[in-house]
């Protein structure tokens, strides 16, 4: 099976510049595309690791894959799928958040002998002459058609700056830039990026009189609709200090019965006819399933050892009711008490359970929290000094467990 059909059996596909061709292209010769990736935070998260592993099956079935990190698209913001602009950031914060994606991507990816390319388009967008650039490339784009962008049509009646009406000219520029540095004919990215990734096909068809091409894929969304990867504490990272490696096990973990298949099927290398033996799964085998899925992408992420620890601690605490020396913990020090005491909302807090205060009062409040089995009932209540001399294990809702011991 050619990867152009390995990708839409996955139902990884969502459109195409021309089906035909691209699957032709796909399956005729190697061919270079690319993705980008703008750096937006200091982790790539669990939407960007869709994209990541269709460069991965890409680059397995013989082509070439090239990351852009947007370090000069970073700086003004891409307002597709977003309400409000986004916030600005330093070219130090910028530089700092494109070398920890490198680093993360690397694991995925191997960009060694001209497999793979990471460039950075700040190395061609931040020294762009602007009356140049917009009498060159500017002149190919019409304002009518960019307004009824679907990127640009959401944010028109609420408010869309003029900085971020530049980024769809930047993004067509970067696909035109790759084609005639690189040979790239493909771009790729998830669905909310098609007008953008339009705008450099026919960039490149009006400016250069060659053909490219693009390809979408559908966002990381559940069976109602909505985007995963984000938790009460934010989003998925891959960066196991701010997602740790039995948190990131545990959200697979917990996925809804109907998601299973397709996150095997969209995020794991399993084998089609692998992931086939779980679709009609049903009660404990369910169970079985998520497992299986939970386990495969902490060890594509974290590694063998991470995920053998938390399977290890996940059995424990689900099957047994036992504790787990893999279970997450949180130490606490003298200075955490106040008069031998410390407030439950204070170890909600520290140990990443919550928020805020606040957050961990509502917890509490609707009967959320237990401590070592006992229902914590009150927002005041305290936990004694002498507790900590043995095990003190926090429950949050019916599947968070974490351990507080005292340094």
């Amino acid at each position: 099976m050619g990867v152009f059909n390995e990708l839409k059996e996955r139902g990884m596909l969502a459109q195409c510049t021309n089906e035909q061709e691209v699957e032709k292209l796909l399956n005729e010769g190697k061919v270079t595309f690319y993705i980008g990736f703008d750096p937006t935070a200091d982790s790539l998260h669990v939407g960007h690791f869709l994209q990541m592993m269709v460069m991965a099956r890409m680059q397995r079935a013989g082509h070439v894959p090239i990351a852009i990190m947007g370090g000069g698209t970073g700086m003004i913001g891409d307002p597709s799928g977003k309400s409000d602009m986004r916030k600005m950031m330093t070219k130090e914060t910028i530089q700092h958040n494109v070398d920890c994606f490198v680093k993360q991507m690397s694991r995925f990816i191997d960009f060694s002998d001209g497999k793979a390319y990471i460039v950075n388009n700040a190395d061609w967008l931040m020294d762009l002459n602007y009356i140049e650039f917009i009498r060159d490339i500017g002149v190919h784009f019409t304002v009518n058609r960019m307004l009824a962008a679907e990127c640009y049509k959401s944010r028109y009646e609420r408010g869309l700056t003029f900085l971020e009406f530049n980024y769809m000219l930047m993004q067509g520029y970067d696909f035109y830039k790759l084609n005639q540095d690189y040979g790239c004919t493909l771009e790729l990215g998830g669905d909310d990026q098609w007008s953008n990734i339009i705008a450099g096909v026919e960039l490149i068809r009006r400016k250069a009189g060659k053909d490219a091409y693009g390809m979408t894929f559908k966002l990381l969304t559940n069976s109602e609709g909505k985007k995963m990867g984000k938790t009460e504490n934010g989003a998925v990272w891959l960066d196991p200090e701010k997602t740790s490696p039995y948190e990131f096990f545990q959200y697979w973990r917990n996925v809804g019965d109907g998601d299973v298949i397709n996150c095997m099927k969209l995020l794991t290398f399993m084998s089609l006819e692998e992931i086939a033996c779980y679709e009609k799964a049903e009660g404990s085998e369910i169970n079985k399933a998520k497992e299986v899925l939970a386990y495969e992408l902490t060890k594509l992420i974290h590694g063998e050892e991470e995920a053998d620890k938390a399977l290890s601690a996940a059995r424990a605490l689900f099957e047994n009711g036992g504790i787990s020396e893999n279970m997450p913990t949180t130490e606490l020090t003298d200075a955490d008490f106040v008069d031998g005491t410390i407030r439950v909302t204070d170890i909600l807090v520290k140990a990443g359970l919550a928020p805020s205060k606040g957050e961990a009062k509502r917890l509490i409040t609707q009967g959320g929290v237990m401590i070592n089995d006992q229902k914590v009932t009150s927002f005041d209540a305290t936990v004694d000094i002498s507790k900590f001399d043995g095990d003190v294990i926090i429950k949050k809702g019916k599947k968070i467990y974490h351990k507080i011991v005292k340094a």
